[in-house]
């Protein structure tokens, strides 16, 4: 079975793609079979992945319905077919992994679902829309026997994120240290119970059981926030940045833990502490600096990245490059650690 994790926070500049790119590489590097899907009418991930630069190399994927848009057209455009399994594209230098490729159009689809999710009267015309995109990543794990989908959500409260968010099985919050991560939160705190609400209602509605493409009947769990882009001083993050990583956790802490144990959308305390799990805090991470700039001009994650990329990348002197080199590596450090913890955290949610 397929494991649906979405990476969400409707504050953009939080690293959502960067994390969905380095963490499904590493997840594919320990052996599983990972799919990252691009949500984001932006493409970010799509671009960083296969490093498209013209307009008719996106029009290629395109007319062979190797996007995420197109998949879904038989649903949202009424066609004479079913929804069909994506033909993902492989990621040649990493066995294992593979991309659902994103669409600027995705857009188009957000008011038609949105009516769809109103849930009124009108939902029989529109019963197959709710549960398509649950029944397009079904299908295209099955294809590919994937062990994961990692879902790169786009930074809004639109009706596709909800739809995503609520029939993913589990979600991780990026964060970076500032005031409006903060916000987020908080807002975060008030959304998730009524969209996981909306959702139970949802899953109980015989016309939407009885659809084409039922909706799925899905808790999903906090594996936990990941708070990235700081700067360090002695391997710590600097004062001004630790102030505000505190209050990040303590946001958290008293606001989104609490709301979301209402609605029984936490794992076991018990599960987090076995993976030394402080604060519901997967990892910290300070800034890539150039390494981010090499990593996508390469379509390689930091921490794969060679001596040779990164030395050509900066044309850095000796003492610079052992100082890059000594970063790499503790991102190395970083991801695998993260990738281990999530690989231990659902395997535990799935035995429970």
């Amino acid at each position: 079975m397929v494991l649906k994790i979405a990476l969400f926070n409707h504050k953009g500049g939080v690293s959502k793609t960067t994390t969905t790119f380095n963490l499904g590489w590493m997840l594919a590097s320990k052996g599983k079979r990972v799919i990252l899907v691009d949500t984001d009418p932006q493409c970010n991930l799509t671009g960083m992945v296969l490093g498209f630069s013209r307009k008719q190399e996106l029009e290629e994927i395109y007319s062979k319905n190797q996007d995420i848009k197109s998949a879904l057209a038989p649903a949202f455009e009424s066609q004479p077919r079913l929804v069909e399994a994506v033909n993902c594209i492989s990621i040649e230098r990493q066995d294992g992994l593979f991309l659902l490729p994103g669409h600027v159009g995705l857009a188009e689809y957000e008011v038609t679902l949105g009516i769809a999710q109103e849930l009124s009267g009108s939902i029989q015309t529109l019963q197959n829309l709710p549960g398509s995109i649950s029944y397009l990543f079904e299908k295209t794990a099955e294809k590919f026997s994937a062990d994961y989908i990692l879902i790169d959500m786009s930074p809004s409260l639109s009706s596709i994120n909800q739809n995503l968010l609520m029939t993913s099985n589990f979600f991780i919050v990026p964060t970076v240290p500032d005031f409006f991560s903060i916000m987020a939160i908080d807002s975060l705190a008030r959304i998730m119970p009524k969209w996981h609400i909306w959702a139970e209602k949802a899953s109980d509605l015989k016309v939407l059981k009885e659809a084409t493409y039922p909706f799925p009947k899905v808790t999903p769990l906090f594996l936990g926030t990941i708070i990235q882009n700081y700067r360090i001083i002695y391997q710590k993050p600097s004062a001004s940045f630790q102030e505000w990583i505190d209050k990040i956790q303590k946001a958290v802490l008293d606001e989104l833990v609490p709301s979301l144990k209402e609605q029984n959308m936490l794992l076991p305390n018990q599960v987090y502490s076995s993976q030394n799990i402080n604060n519901y805090c997967l990892t910290q991470m300070s800034d890539f600096n150039s390494l981010i700039a090499i990593s996508q001009n390469c379509q390689t994650p930091v921490f794969a990245l060679t001596k040779e990329q990164i030395k050509q990348g900066g044309k850095r002197g000796t003492q610079v490059l052992e100082s890059t080199l000594k970063a790499q590596s503790t991102f190395k450090d970083n991801f695998s650690t993260l990738a281990d913890r999530i690989i231990n955290l659902t395997s535990n949610a799935v035995c429970a």
